[in-house]
């Protein structure tokens, strides 16, 4: 699960989406790793030190990435792997994600209903320019419960805004479940579970090798909880 800080990013983790780039005329292709201090997603920590890897393609629009995270300094993190399938034509961008986690199932190919570690989740959003908005809704797999003990349909809305300061690259973002899941740290109705802002910038080691550094703030008001996020990219 990757959103716009380290997976899409707005907060940090970042649990684990590429966003296509825009239409072009060759398959291109995306190989790179973020090390993280603390993997933080939506809200939500979701473990220590990581590795995030991902690896991607992308050809006029269309793009299919795999992402994945594993603890380095705690063991016991939940280990992830992600596969996105996801378009883009002009602001408008779509897409489907299956997340699978080792836990409560450490079998991939395991999707009985009730058994299952995959979650299966479908994205829409527009980027305003100024601003892009953002809405994800999980659809079949290991979701959540609503309050009557039910398949929650568990959502997540995200309000971004990218702007440069200061030699950086910066983004301030707000992010809310909108109706109750157990899903998202058992939000009981609607819940601001994220606001954050994060700051990226290239700086050069060698006149060839450029490192990618990002630092992030992000806070969750629903469950009053705070984090502070560093990392790098390495990409060839």
């Amino acid at each position: 699960m990757k959103d716009l800080i380290g997976r899409t990013v707005f907060a940090v983790a970042l649990c684990g989406v590429l966003v296509p780039a825009s239409a072009q005329d060759k398959v291109e292709a995306t190989v790179q790793a973020d090390v993280v201090s603390q993997y933080i997603w939506r809200g939500q920590d979701l473990g220590d030190v990581s590795l995030q890897p991902a690896l991607g393609l992308a050809y006029k629009g269309l793009s299919l990435t795999a992402w994945g995270s594993v603890g380095l300094s705690d063991p016991g993190d939940t280990k992830e792997f992600d596969l996105t399938l996801a378009y883009k034509t002009g602001g408008l961008n779509v897409g489907v994600t299956d997340y699978w986690f080792n836990t409560p199932n450490d079998r991939y190919f395991s999707y009985a209903a009730h058994e299952t570690s995959h979650v299966f989740e479908a994205n829409i959003g527009y980027d305003f320019g100024p601003v892009a908005a953002q809405w994800y809704t999980n659809f079949a797999g290991n979701d959540g419960l609503n309050g009557d003990g039910k398949r929650a349909y568990s959502s997540y809305v995200e309000l971004g805004a990218p702007f440069s300061l200061g030699g950086c690259q910066w983004t301030a973002a707000v992010g809310a479940v909108p109706y109750a899941t157990s899903f998202y740290a058992d939000a009981g109705g609607f819940a601001v579970t994220n606001v954050s802002l994060r700051a990226a910038k290239d700086v050069r080691v060698t006149k060839t090798f450029t490192l990618p550094l990002f630092a992030a703030v992000s806070a969750n008001p629903s469950t009053e909880k705070a984090y502070m996020v560093f990392g790098f990219t390495l990409r060839p």
